[in-house]
């Protein structure tokens, strides 16, 4: 999943070198911390959130197939 997470990422950026993912897992949750150029937060965050918001969502489709809880936070 975390490659899906950057193919994601990495699609809306301009400077795909600059995405950084972290990924811990607990119990039924993994945890992923996208991290972007300052220049490029605006294309993942997208116009009213719309851009992370789609983000999270197909992450937490994904997530259902394994029965995890899945948690994107962006900085």
């Amino acid at each position: 999943m975390k490659d899906l997470l950057n193919y994601l990422a990495s699609s809306l950026v301009d400077n795909p070198e600059s995405v950084k993912i972290e990924e811990r897992e607990e119990e039924r949750t993994i945890y992923y911390t996208l991290q972007v150029d300052e220049k490029d937060m605006g294309k993942i965050i997208g116009k009213q959130g719309k851009n992370a918001q789609a983000i999270r969502t197909l992450m937490k489709a994904a997530g259902a197939k394994t029965d995890k809880r899945i948690i994107v936070d962006i900085i």
